[in-house]
């Protein structure tokens, strides 16, 4: 297959990057998932229909987890301090024991090792009844099991499970240290180190991490870092660290921000830290293997936390509508205020069935499924903020006040569309990822006509292509053989546009060469037209799957008139994508960014707040923050963690040492 880094055209840069976005991602899975056969035009049915149903394959992990929602209700609801965790900027120390008494913290280890044993869609669905109460919460616990602890469950050696597990289900919190001063979303870009003591007994780590969520608080940390391999290459290898390690230093543990105010995100220096080389997980130089697996799965409960402050917004809105009065009629009798009602509905229910759509996929273990999850990431966050913000609206000033916890709600969901990969990166990634096994069958299909290398097969090849390409005929929209009758009408609507999806990447691809693989704009419409078709059908799977079950009442029209509603709003947004394609601003936009940076250029660097590891000769020279009237939390250590001051932890790290 020809390769894309290999174009006429691409520049030294760009080659770079394509190669290091191999290296991260790693090899194509053999057989390609949902989204990247939408690119091709293809529908696989078997991996959206049937709608995934826990209650159906797994009943009575089904009824423990119904048993464990009500209880955590009853728990968020009537004793859970969600205004004093936002106000005072911390997690108290019994809410930490109560989650794990319930079994929240170890839901998802397994029973030989302490915890419950569930899977990943009754995980998410503890995540959502959490989120619709307490977004900080909901981070910390998404933050110890999906990427915390969930390290040491996917590559754990069974001598590590048997160290660690029943201290993660039971008392210990964990902390992912993936983030750095220098390195978001660019996870291969480790500026840690993780090299070899000269005996080989040892991993002596070196470096800096940052946005470490409870690592203040947490008695293991998941810890990436670049090693120096055999070949001469740096790849990044992870490894298990334990706070009372001689070198680590918690110099920050939490700085007070917008939102999720209840969570500590520290800052974290290792210095000539010694690692027991048992604390190797996976392999040397396989650590983003790691991270990238382990973000699959918090990519879905970032978007289960969002669905569930989503749904308290719409549910307060929507009351507020009918009890609040203006002009001697409720709110929500006026037209506009109809029109956020109707578009709150529409994006929860798509919401709820991307997620669990998701979840179901890793519960089955589907083997390819990146772009599902990153895709889900980006809905549910995206369309989440659209639902707060519609609530915000609709109650209008009360919603800005403290009492009516909309405005909570408000500030912690605007992080989520920046944490695990900020939605920009995964647009490009959307659209690279997912139509680059196509690209590179184009690129190869030109590249032999070019050298008039004719075989039969080339011939066939290519006739589709041209015909699509230079003739402007769609190709065959595929069929969705297994629908209730009365959606199929729907099913018609969506495989059309799976097909316009087709065509327009490769007319598109072939007008701009590999200027497109410059072109961000373009590349963000095909990924957003992806991600709203895979919505359509994820819903029309869930409502297929109700109709079948029989549901009816109330909220069952709700929900059917909710999923009509969202297919218009879909087909409308796709279409603009589409249209966006050939009717845009791209070319005064970035005019106009050009220029307003020109303008930056010429402003002082002392009047404005720098990057503190800038990688210009702007660094160190920026605006210096005022931090005099801000709730600072000092101290370092096992035994001082500031409002939750976890004591015992210091003895049980301890005690597990003497056991390894």
């Amino acid at each position: 297959m020809a390769d894309l880094k290999e174009m006429k055209g691409v520049s030294d840069r760009d080659r770079k990057m394509i190669a290091d976005a191999e290296t991260l991602l790693g090899p194509e899975p053999a057989s390609m998932g949902a989204l990247k056969n939408l690119f091709w035009g293809r529908l696989r049915e078997e991996l959206y229909f049937p709608y995934p149903d826990v209650a159906r394959d797994r009943p009575e992990e089904t009824a423990e987890c119904d048993r464990l929602l009500a209880e955590l209700d009853d728990y968020m609801r009537n004793e859970h301090p969600t205004i004093e965790v936002d106000q005072e900027q911390y997690l108290p120390e019994w809410v930490i024991q109560r989650l794990f008494q319930l079994g929240v913290f170890g839901l998802t280890i397994p029973k030989e090792y302490g915890g419950l044993g569930m899977g990943i869609t009754s995980y998410n669905r503890v995540l959502e009844t959490i989120g619709r109460y307490c977004g900080s919460t909901a981070v910390v616990v998404s933050a110890h099991q999906s990427i915390g602890c969930k390290a040491v469950m996917l590559f754990g050696n069974e001598q590590q499970k048997q160290w660690w597990l029943p201290k993660l289900a039971k008392e210990w919190l964990s902390a992912f240290c993936l983030s750095e001063p220098n390195v978001g979303c660019d996870a291969g870009g480790q500026e840690t180190t993780i090299e070899k003591s000269p005996d080989g007994e040892h991993y002596i780590v070196n470096g800096e991490k940052k946005w470490a969520t409870s690592a203040a608080i947490a008695g293991l940390f998941t810890v990436m870092g670049t090693q120096t391999m055999p070949d001469g290459k740096k790849r990044v290898t992870a490894v298990v660290c334990t706070p009372d390690m001689e070198g680590i230093d918690i110099f920050s543990k939490n700085r007070a921000k917008c939102g999720i105010r209840g969570t500590w995100q520290a800052r974290v220096r290792f210095k000539d830290v010694r690692v027991p080389k048992s604390h190797l997980l996976h392999k040397e130089g396989k650590g983003l293997n790691v991270a990238l697996s382990c973000l699959n799965f918090g990519r879905c409960t970032l978007s289960a936390g969002m669905l569930g402050g989503a749904v308290t917004s719409m549910d307060q809105a929507i009351k507020w509508s009918r009890t609040r009065y203006q002009f001697g009629r409720p709110l929500a009798d006026f037209e506009l205020v109809k029109l956020r009602i109707a578009r709150m509905a529409a994006l929860t229910y798509a919401m709820d069935a991307v997620l669990y759509m998701t979840t179901g996929m890793l519960d089955r273990h589907d083997e390819d499924i990146m772009l599902e999850t990153a895709t889900c990431k980006v809905f549910c966050s995206e369309m989440g903020w659209k639902v707060v913000n519609d609530a915000v609206q609709v109650m209008g000033g009360e919603a800005f006040m403290t009492e009516n916890e909309i405005e909570r709600i408000f500030r912690d969901s605007r992080i989520n569309t920046v944490v695990e990969g900020a939605n920009e990166v995964m647009q490009s990634f959307l659209f690279a990822y997912g139509g680059k096994q196509l690209a590179e069958k184009l690129l190869g299909l030109k590249e032999a006509l070019e050298k008039k290398q004719f075989s039969g097969a080339l011939v066939k090849a290519s006739i589709p292509v041209v015909k699509e390409v230079y003739l402007g005929m769609r190709p065959r929209a595929p069929v969705i053989g297994k629908l209730h009758q009365s959606l199929i009408p729907h099913g018609r609507r969506v495989t059309a546009l799976i097909s316009e999806l087709t065509y327009q990447f490769k007319k598109v691809s072939k007008q701009l060469d590999a200027a497109i693989i410059d072109r961000q704009a373009v590349q963000a419409r095909f990924a957003d037209a992806a991600m709203w078709i895979h919505a359509w059908v994820c819903t029309l799977s869930k409502l297929d799957g109700q109709l079948r079950a029989g549901r009816s009442g109330a909220e069952f029209d709700r929900d059917r008139a909710a999923a009509m509603h969202f297919f218009d709003m879909a087909e409308l947004e796709i279409q603009s994508c589409f249209r966006g394609m050939y009717e845009n601003a791209d070319q005064s936009m970035l005019k106009a960014a050009e220029a307003a940076i020109a303008f930056s250029d010429t402003q002082p660097v002392g009047d404005f707040y720098i990057p503190e590891k800038s990688q210009t000769d702007a660094r160190g020279k920026g605006r210096k923050a005022d931090q005099t009237h801000i709730a600072q939390f000092p101290g370092t250590g096992l035994g001082v963690a500031g409002g939750t001051g976890r004591e015992h932890m210091q003895e049980t790290i301890a005690h597990s040492h003497e056991r390894h």
